[in-house]
Parts: C-alpha cells; sequence; structure tokens
C-alpha cells in the first residue's frame, strides 16, 4: 500500500511540472490591449514561454522579458511596466550580434541609444528626447564611414545642424 501511495505521489508530481502545463504567448487572447486565457473574462496573471517568454499582470506585460529567434538565438529582451517598454532594451541579429540598444519611457525611445549593422560594425549612435532625436547623432556607412547627411546636431528630432 506504502509503495502504491508513493507511485501515485511521484506521478502526481511529474504531472504537475510537465511542460504541458506551461502557458505561451500562443494560449492567450489579446483584448483591448489585455491578455486572458482563452476562454475566461478574467485578466490573465503568470508566467509565458516559448519563443517570447515574461509575466502578465493583471493582463498586461510587466518586468523583464526575453524573446527569441526560431533558430533559440535570442532576439531581444528588455523590461515592461503597466504594458508599455521601460528601461533598457536589447535586439540581436539572427547571426547573435548587436543590433541595438538603448532605453525606453513609457513607449518612447528616451536617453543614449546605439545600432549597429549585422557585421558589428556601428551603425548610429545619439540621444532620443520624448522619441525624436535630440543632440548629436553620428551615423556610419556599413565600411565604418560616417554618414554625412544624417550626422549632425538634431532638436526635436530634426537635424538644425552638421
Amino acid at each position: 500500500m506504502k509503495l502504491i501511495k508513493t507511485l501515485f505521489t511521484i506521478l502526481f508530481i511529474s504531472l504537475l511540472s510537465s511542460p504541458s502545463w506551461s502557458v505561451t504567448l500562443g494560449d492567450l487572447v489579446e483584448r483591448e490591449r489585455i491578455y486572458y486565457q482563452r476562454f475566461t473574462d478574467v485578466p490573465f496573471n503568470g508566467m509565458v514561454t516559448g519563443s517570447e517568454q515574461g509575466a502578465f499582470k493583471s493582463g498586461v506585460k510587466d518586468g523583464s522579458w526575453l524573446w527569441y529567434w526560431s533558430t533559440g538565438q535570442l532576439a531581444k529582451k528588455g523590461n515592461y511596466k503597466n504594458g508599455k517598454w521601460n528601461g533598457a532594451w536589447v535586439t540581436y541579429f539572427k547571426n547573435g550580434k548587436l543590433w541595438s540598444k538603448g532605453n525606453y519611457k513609457n513607449d518612447v525611445n528616451e536617453g543614449a541609444w546605439a545600432y549597429y549593422y549585422d557585421n558589428g560594425q556601428l551603425s548610429a549612435k545619439g540621444n532620443f528626447k520624448n522619441g525624436r532625436r535630440e543632440g548629436t547623432w553620428v551615423d556610419y556607412n556599413e565600411d565604418g564611414t560616417m554618414w554625412e547627411r544624417l550626422s549632425g546636431t538634431y532638436k526635436d528630432g530634426e537635424k538644425i545642424s552638421d
């Protein structure tokens, strides 16, 4: 009898830890920017796994999130606060090289950003203010030479000088 109880306990624990119990983003339904598990009207709370991994709080993305290319390579990582991009974000090309890095505040680019070509060469660097280029920006061609047409000083997203 004790052996049967032990076997049932092991079976029960193994079923609870089974990957089939995990939730993926595809298992959720989005309605008016709020995520729900299918066939419910209760906003989803919990973690999702798969190619997009992170947490939901009251139906919105919250906290640290990871995305993966179909190859399993990391595609991007960033943070959400109340369903909005917030804090540091980093994106990668399929080859694993850095694509971009910077910060968001309430879904808008804010502060220092850098962009790269898939060969690792710097593409552009500068600052954003309220989602628009601000201050000195330097843009580069893929061969590393400066792209003069885009490089210069910006105010409210408009180039004001070279």
